[in-house]
C-alpha cells in the first residue's frame, strides 16, 4: 500500500517510492529503501517535505501500517495512476506482439502456444483489479491501421473489466480473458480484401466474413490446454439471443452468460474503434446502439445495462465537449453522480489550441458541464497526441 508521509515521520527501513512535495523540486532517481539517517538528512537539506512510502515493502511499521482504509492525497493518486498507466501501456503493447505471432502461426497451420496468452491475461487482470482506469485509458490509444490486432486485445480487456465489475471468480475471469483474446483468430483465414473493405459486403463476401467464427472454433479445439470456458467465449461471440447469430444460430437459452458478455464487449469495441476506412463512434453513442440491439432481442438487456454501469456514462479515457467550448478527457468516475465525472480540459475548439488546465470535479457546484461525448477524429486530433500532452502536464 502506498501512503504519503511528512518528512518528519520518515525513518530508516522505509521504502520510498516518490517525492511529492519539495521546495527545490528535487526528484528521486528511483524507488529505494532508506538504509541510514544520512539519506534522510540529505532529503531534509533539499527541502523535501512529503514522500510516498510503500508500506508493503518497508522493514518498519509506520503509524499507518494498521490502517485499513486510507483516502490517498491527490499526489498519491496521481503517482499510483501514472505507475499503473505506464504498466498498462506496456502490457497492451506486449499483448499486441503476442497477438501478431498467434495470427501468423494460425495462418501457417502451426498449433497455438497458450502460455504467453495465459501470462498476458493474468497481468491484465491484475492491473484491472488494482486500477481499472489505467487500462481503460490505454484502450483509447489505438492505431487505426492495426484494428485486427488491437480489437482482440481490447475486447479481452473489456471482458476482464466487465467480469471484475460483475464480481466473477478470478480464475474464471482469466479464462474469459483468454477466450476474448483469441475470439477473432479465425479472421486470419478471411481475405484482406474482405476484412478491410469500406463498402457494404456482398452476400458472398459476408458469408466468407462469417466463416471466421468457425475457423476460430476449429483453431481453439486444436490448441492444447484451452479451457471449456475460453472455448465457449470464442464459440458464442457472434450468437444472438433471437437465434439470428452465427455460426450455430443459438437461441437465448443456449447462450451462456459468458457468451452474452463477449457479444456486448465485441460490438462495443467495434463501434468505438477508428479504422483506416471509418471513424469510431463516441462511447455514449455506442451505448445507445447496444441498448437498441437489446431492445431488438439480440443482446441481453440486463447485461447491457450492467456493462454501461461498468464503463460509466462517460467512460474513463473518453473525450467530452464542455460548455466552455473546450475538450476534456474523463479522468475518473463519480459513483454517486455518474453523469458528472472528473474531467481534465486540454484543448480549445475555437481557436484550436492545446492548453494546460487543472482537473474539474463536475459533481461539485461548477459553471462547467458536459455538452456531449465526442471522438478525437471529430476534431482532427490523434488520441496518442492527446495522452502524451496530458502526461507532460502531469
Amino acid at each position: 500500500m502506498l501512503v504519503e508521509h511528512d518528512i518528519a515521520d520518515i525513518c530508516v527501513g522505509m521504502y520510498i517510492v516518490e517525492i511529492t512535495v519539495s521546495k527545490q523540486k528535487y526528484r528521486l532517481a528511483k524507488p529505494a529503501m532508506l538504509e541510514n539517517e544520512l539519506v534522510i538528512d540529505a532529503l531534509k537539506r533539499k527541502s523535501v517535505e512529503k514522500l510516498i512510502v510503500d508500506i508493503s515493502k518497508s522493514r518498519v511499521k509506520s503509524k499507518y501500517s494498521e490502517t485499513v482504509t486510507l483516502v490517498p492525497s491527490k499526489k498519491v493518486y496521481e503517482h499510483v495512476f501514472n505507475q499503473e498507466a505506464d504498466k498498462a501501456r506496456s502490457v497492451f503493447n506486449e499483448a499486441k506482439r503476442i497477438q501478431y505471432k498467434l495470427f501468423h502461426n494460425a495462418q501457417k497451420g502451426i498449433p497455438l502456444e497458450l502460455a504467453p496468452v495465459q501470462k498476458i491475461a493474468t497481468e491484465s487482470t491484475e492491473i484491472i483489479f488494482n486500477n481499472p482506469n489505467a487500462l481503460a485509458c490505454v484502450l483509447n490509444i489505438r492505431n487505426k491501421d492495426e484494428y485486427l490486432l488491437e480489437h482482440s486485445v481490447a475486447v479481452s480487456i473489456l471482458m476482464t473489466m466487465f467480469a471484475v465489475y460483475l464480481k466473477i471468480d478470478k480464475d474464471i475471469i482469466n479464462q474469459l480473458a483468454i477466450g476474448a483474446f483469441l475470439h477473432d483468430v479465425g479472421k486470419i483465414m478471411v481475405p484482406d480484401s474482405i476484412l478491410h473493405k469500406s463498402d457494404k459486403l456482398t452476400d458472398d463476401e459476408f458469408y466468407l466474413m462469417k466463416s471466421h467464427a468457425s475457423h476460430s472454433i476449429n483453431i481453439m479445439r486444436n490448441t492444447s490446454g484451452i479451457s471449456a470456458i475460453s472455448l465457449e467465449v470464442v464459440s458464442q461471440h457472434h450468437e444472438k439471443l433471437n437465434g439470428k447469430g452465427y455460426p450455430l444460430g443459438l437461441k437465448a437459452e443456449k447462450i451462456s452468460q459468458y457468451g452474452r458478455m463477449i457479444s456486448i464487449c465485441d460490438i462495443f469495441d467495434a463501434l468505438t474503434s477508428t479504422r483506416c476506412y471509418k471513424a469510431g463512434r463516441p462511447q455514449v453513442k455506442a451505448f445507445g446502439i447496444l441498448r437498441a440491439l437489446a431492445a431488438n432481442g439480440e443482446l441481453d438487456n440486463t447485461l447491457v445495462d450492467n456493462f454501461i454501469r461498468c464503463m460509466g456514462v462517460y467512460p474513463v479515457g473518453s473525450l467530452v465537449l464542455l460548455a466552455s467550448n473546450r475538450l476534456a478527457v474523463v479522468e475518473s468516475h463519480n459513483p454517486k453522480d455518474p453523469i458528472r465525472p472528473n474531467v481534465r480540459p486540454f484543448y480549445h475548439v475555437s481557436p484550436k489550441h492545446f492548453e494546460s488546465s487543472e482537473g474539474i470535479d463536475l459533481s461539485v457546484e461548477s459553471p462547467e458541464k458536459i455538452i456531449k461525448g465526442v471522438h478525437a477524429d471529430d476534431f482532427d486530433l490523434d488520441m496518442k497526441q492527446v495522452i502524451d500532452f496530458l502526461a507532460q502536464e502531469g
